[in-house]
């Protein structure tokens, strides 16, 4: 396959994941909203956010695996079609239980598309696999900032009841994505035949993908601390949905651009650098943040966003990084760092939401700040053998 068609074809998974994610940032700036209109406490509404993140991230590894074994393209468009599909109509559902089917099956829909996606951009990447992975995370995360912006938006002027409206843009890409990406069978790859327990014996027995999921682990629980938890706090402020879907919105969209720049940082720095600076960062931010959003609210949101870039900084340095590491079982090892990891972690959420509503949003947020700080020291272990 020539450059031109490998840029092409990075341009429309870029672009797949940019709105695959839209659709998984939608539910957190309005969940308090929903909550209170089907009457639900805060720590019911984070366990529902949970779900949407178990349910989009732990099956991903098996998934990834079918996706190594496949000459298809079928999981990138038909994950995009559920997640479009079927998460927009949860917020739009009169009764819990309702709104949880939306949820399950849109959030499988994204399980489905990660892994293989992210095999792919890396099989399009050619040599400069940190560049354009670091590319493709970023549209990633620029795509679950602006989720929230949206849903926030349309829930504010137009109203719960019209979120659905919103599934025409998923189904648009995912019909684009099919005449436009490459079809496998075009791009003489031979099928691997590998099966799924020695695969996952050897990622999980190896060591340093132990320490780079852990990595991944940890940042995605600042991030989701902060996506499920502020909203509840700034609702109980008095802030309205659009102002906290515009908040996550810059959140997450400064940390797209640090997924971006990831690749610079890394030049500049050095790679072990870049994953200390990620993770220690955060606990002086938090703390700035923690003393801050009631005095200095316009300095509180700026320290906010900061942490949005120093969290993502080290996210695309840890996927390839990890996808070298046995690079046979790329697919499969996307789903461990990109999927399996926010799962954990969604299930830790399920009861912090619980600990939040006793003890209070701030405190617990320090308290997962210090997380990342503390195994930190694990970062040299990476660089053992250099």
């Amino acid at each position: 396959m020539n450059e031109k068609a490998k840029k092409m074809a990075r341009i429309w998974l870029a672009g797949g994941h940019f709105v695959n994610d839209i659709y998984t940032g939608f539910l957190n700036p309005i969940m308090p909203f929903i909550a209170a209109k089907i009457g639900i406490s805060m720590a019911i509404a984070t366990i529902v956010l949970s779900m949407s993140h178990i349910f989009s991230s732990l099956l991903q590894p098996i998934f990834g695996f079918f996706a190594d074994n496949m000459l298809k393209r079928a999981f990138i468009f038909w994950g995009l079609l559920f997640t479009s599909c079927f998460i927009p109509f949860a917020p739009a559902s009169e009764t819990l239980s309702v709104m949880i089917v939306f949820i399950i099956l849109g959030s499988l829909g994204s399980s489905l598309f990660h892994p293989q996606a992210l095999g792919l951009a890396n099989k399009f990447s050619g040599n400069d696999r940190v560049k354009y992975m670091g590319i493709f995370l970023g549209m990633g995360t620029l795509g679950y900032s602006v989720g929230p912006l949206m849903s926030a938006y349309v829930a504010q002027f137009w109203g719960l009841g019209k979120m659905p409206l919103l599934s025409f843009i998923g189904i648009f890409w995912a019909a684009l994505m099919f005449k436009f990406v490459p079809k496998m069978s075009n791009l003489k790859l031979v099928k691997p035949h590998y099966a799924l327990k020695p695969a996952f014996k050897a990622i999980l027995l190896n060591r340093k993908l132990n320490i780079l999921n852990i990595i991944s682990m940890l940042k995605s629980l600042i991030s989701t601390s902060c996506f499920i938890l502020l909203p509840f706090l700034w609702k109980d402020m008095g802030y309205s949905p659009f102002f906290i879907g515009a908040a996550l919105f810059v959140f997450i969209f400064v940390g797209g651009f640090g997924s971006i720049l990831s690749n610079k940082f890394e030049k500049l720095v050095g790679t072990r650098n870049v994953f200390y600076f990620s993770m220690i960062s955060t606990l002086p931010l938090m703390f700035l943040f923690v003393l801050t959003y009631k005095c200095c609210p316009v300095f509180a949101f700026g320290v906010y966003f900061l942490m949005g870039f120093t969290t993502m900084l080290a996210v695309p340095v840890t996927m390839n990084m990890a996808q070298n590491i046995i690079p046979e079982y790329k697919s499969i090892i996307g789903g461990f760092i990109n999927g399996f990891s926010w799962g954990i972690v969604a299930l830790i959420m399920s009861l912090t939401g619980f600990a939040a509503q006793t003890f209070g949003i701030p405190k617990v947020l320090l308290v997962v700040s210090v997380i990342p700080a503390l195994f930190s020291v694990f970062v040299k272990y990476l660089f053992d053998d250099i």
